[in-house]
């Protein structure tokens, strides 16, 4: 080898400029890989890597259990991002956003009613509602329709009535109206003072885009497909709804498999069954946990109430479960700043308390 290939190998491999591009084109991958996988899954990677030094199995079960229940529940996100995103490109979530403008009275009435009665499941419902909120719904109506949407649908009714009895799911379902009013009014007065200007994160604070245009609003384009630029929009939704939502899923599903294992069903059961006196205030406080997202709660409550729970106890324990739950409240953090996420807890802790004693004065216990 002569002088002058030695001379350049050494240039090479330590000129200061190559190892400076080097060094920052892995620096802008980095921030890349970052943004695309948001906080979420940078923190659902520290705790599965943490769990794989400390309890290998318990890494690899937890991990296989997100993946089930991202997979359980894809057919519902795809069909409610697919449901907002073709709200947006055609102009017609202005609509959506019509029917829960007006009247604050009116709109958070048929917020909580629609909520109560919809199909969509607590974290299926998160596209609507920051479209909802995108397009300039205010908070009340939209708090309303999100106290009230995990508690009840059509499919959780005949389960619930099935078995609990029918009375258990119909007084259930006018609960969740009943919470919803609750949080609408009390999101609509609260307002008033100014406590909840500027409550929104980026994601769904009112903005305009093609729906919103000035030309958009007098004409809506059902089928979007003809054009372009509604094409684009359709697309751009899609892609951003559907990766926020399935980050934050992601690393909310993966405490739901932890809080399963590691908050055992026994310490439920001897804390909320007969004989304690404070077993309801204990029901709402215990109804987080999030083996109470979903239908696992009606199998489990109608275990409790065999056991000696009473039916008041267990309409808390479901609804503070329900609205609270961690796929749910994540869910509902990831729009919500920390002001407006501590009153929907505050309501939902309010409401499920509220509506047990009521329950129980009805019943004469």
């Amino acid at each position: 080898m002569n002088q002058n290939e030695i001379q350049g190998q050494n240039t090479c491999c330590s000129d200061p400029d190559i190892i400076s591009t080097n060094h920052n084109q892995w620096v802008l991958f980095i921030k890349k890989m970052s943004s695309f996988l948001g906080f979420p899954i940078g923190l659902s990677i520290a705790i599965i890597t943490i769990l794989a030094i400390v309890s290998p199995s318990q890494a690899a079960n937890s991990s296989i259990d997100t993946l089930d229940a991202l997979i359980r529940i894809s057919p519902f996100i795809l069909l409610s991002v697919a449901v907002a995103a073709y709200l947006k490109a055609t102009g017609a979530d202005q609509i959506v956003a019509n029917a829960f403008q007006g009247s604050p009275i009116r709109a958070i009435a048929v917020a909580s009613i629609f909520g109560a009665l919809s199909p969509f499941c607590s974290c299926g419902v998160i596209p609507l509602v920051a479209g909802l909120l995108a397009a300039g719904v205010p908070i009340a109506p939209v708090l309303a329709f999100c106290i009230a949407s995990p508690i009840m649908d059509p499919e959780m009714f005949i389960l619930t009535a099935a078995e609990l009895g029918i009375e258990f799911a119909l007084v259930k379902t006018f609960s969740a109206i009943g919470m919803g009013l609750l949080a609408g009014y009390g999101a609509w007065l609260i307002s008033k003072t100014g406590y909840l200007n500027d409550a929104l994160k980026d994601i769904a604070k009112p903005s305009c885009s093609t729906s919103c245009s000035k030309e958009d609003k007098a004409e809506i384009l059902y089928k979007f497909w003809l054009s372009s630029d509604r094409r684009k929009t359709f697309t751009k939704e899609v892609f951003s709804v559907g990766l926020f939502l399935t980050r934050w899923l992601a690393f909310a599903f993966l405490l739901e498999s932890l809080m399963l294992v590691y908050v055992p069903n026994d310490l439920i059961v001897n804390w909320l069954g007969e004989g304690n006196a404070f077993a309801l205030p204990l029901a709402v406080f215990l109804g987080v946990p999030a083996y109470l997202n979903g239908y696992a709660a009606i199998p489990l409550v109608g275990g409790l109430m065999e056991m000696g729970m009473s039916p008041g106890t267990a309409l808390a324990f479901m609804l503070a479960g329900s609205v609270t739950s961690i796929p749910a409240a994540i869910a509902i953090y990831s729009l919500a700043k920390p002001r407006l996420f501590a009153l929907y807890l505050s309501f939902a802790a309010v409401g499920s308390m509220g509506a047990g004693f009521l329950y129980l004065f009805w019943l004469g216990v």
